[in-house]
């Protein structure tokens, strides 16, 4: 039986994995998973370290953002 591991949750994904940890295509599906995707953040400093008000700003937003996903997913 071929599973589809794109459809798979990540908690699903993961116990597949520890289950079957031989299986390097669903290893791979674990690793890039699109919910597991780092975003790159802009600078926050120059090279003479002068802060970057608006790139901090996106920082904090994206990092509020992330608490607040992890926090729905607790409940």
């Amino acid at each position: 039986m071929k599973f589809n591991f794109e459809e798979m949750s990540v908690p699903e994904l993961r116990k597949y994995v520890l289950e079957h940890r031989d299986d390097m295509e669903a290893v791979r599906a674990l690793f890039h998973h699109p919910s597991l995707k780092w975003k790159t953040m802009p600078p926050l400093i120059t090279a003479d370290g002068t802060q970057i008000e608006e790139n901090i700003r996106i920082a904090e937003e994206a990092i509020a953002q992330r608490v607040q996903q992890q926090n729905n997913n607790q409940d």
